[in-house]
């Protein structure tokens, strides 16, 4: 079999501005990858890079030609063991690039075998969940205003960004504005673990189901110690990147936050969801601002997890690819006819 590899830059704006603790997103630079075998067949994948792990579409371009030769020396994406381990020994770091490679070559495969990727892998569609929407930060009012946008659109489960002075104020215009919602909140690393264990105190009481990254990542001691006095469960996902990090989350959190661009593809999340499990940990896979290229391989991964944050392509103005339908958030595998991931580009 002969397998050819190409791949391409996009710049994706957003609907509106994208900030977090961290800083401000208006536009999403991923890199879009395609593998075709010889009988036609075209496997897609994406990489969203996040300067936050060392990487940025440049990087991502400039170990793409190796990572792909890897590819197309082994000549088989069924071959997915052996070109993953050629391509780790190609490329040390950049997840978001083998990441881009590991959903083409999963979305080439399944499409050969004639199954949507979730029935390549012998999921239940029936065990999907629902993603969160993301409310990102803003002024209050406009957080107020895209609150009630999400809630018109169908979306009962919101995860909202904190890390300011006015979080309660955040908090309580959100639950003023969805009252009936399930609501999540993110900190991304910005409180210190006092501050941490007070403001789940208040959290609570506006009935917010969990805190994801309260405190920085290099302080594991210090999750330790708000995870042993918070009055809400505790999710990690900076402190979550690798199959590595699994363990030790044990006795700090409650759920791990997988990400495909962190680890590095769709075989790596698999292996963190079930050492995840074994530590007794709840999973959510989450994304960053992503194309439909990526998140639709992502959603396959719906039956197993317990929570998704799934939501990166529907905060983009405009994607080239459709993907897998989420009506108000819902993981709809279901409705999933066609072989592969279902990431296809707009017709």
């Amino acid at each position: 079999m002969t397998l050819e590899a190409e791949f391409d830059r996009v710049s994706l704006p957003l609907e509106h501005a994208f900030t977090i603790a961290r800083g401000t997103t208006a536009t999403a630079e991923n890199v879009v990858v395609r593998i075709e075998d010889d009988e036609g067949n075209t496997g897609v994948g994406a990489a969203a890079p996040s300067t936050h792990y060392g990487e940025t579409a440049s990087t991502v371009e400039a170990v793409l030609p190796d990572l792909l030769s890897v590819v197309e020396e082994v000549g088989d994406p069924h071959a997915l063991d052996r070109i993953e381990t050629g391509m780790r020994e190609a490329v040390s770091g950049n997840p978001a690039a083998r990441c881009a490679v590991s959903i083409a070559l999963h979305d080439l495969a399944a499409k050969r075998a004639g199954l949507p990727l979730y029935r390549y892998w012998g999921l239940d569609p029936e065990q999907s969940v629902t993603s969160s929407f993301t409310i990102g930060l803003d002024d209050t009012e406009t957080m107020r205003e895209k609150t009630r946008e999400a809630v018109a659109a169908g979306y009962g489960t919101l995860k909202v960004k904190l890390g300011t002075p006015r979080d309660e104020e955040i908090v309580r215009t959100v639950r003023e504005a969805a009252p009936d919602a399930t609501i999540r909140v993110d900190a991304n690393e910005a409180w210190t673990p006092r501050e941490a264990v007070a403001n789940t105190e208040w959290l609570a009481e506006y009935g917010v189901e969990f805190v994801e990254q309260p405190v920085p990542a290099e302080n594991a001691d210090g999750l330790e110690f708000v995870y042993e006095r918070s009055a809400l469960p505790i999710a990690a996902d900076e402190s979550c990147v690798t199959l590595a990090d699994v363990p030790a989350l044990a006795g700090r959190a409650d759920i791990a936050n997988i990400k495909l661009m962190k680890c590095g593809g769709l075989r790596e999340a698999t292996r963190m969801i079930h050492a995840a499990r074994a530590q007794g940990l709840e999973v959510m896979l989450g994304c960053m601002v992503e194309t439909n290229a990526a998140i639709a391989a992502a959603c396959h991964l719906a039956p197993l997890l317990d929570y998704a944050d799934l939501d990166g392509s529907l905060l983009l103005a405009d994607d080239p690819y459709e993907g897998v339908p989420l009506p108000g958030g819902y993981i709809d595998l279901d409705a999933v006819e066609r072989s592969g991931t279902c990431a296809r580009p707009v017709e």
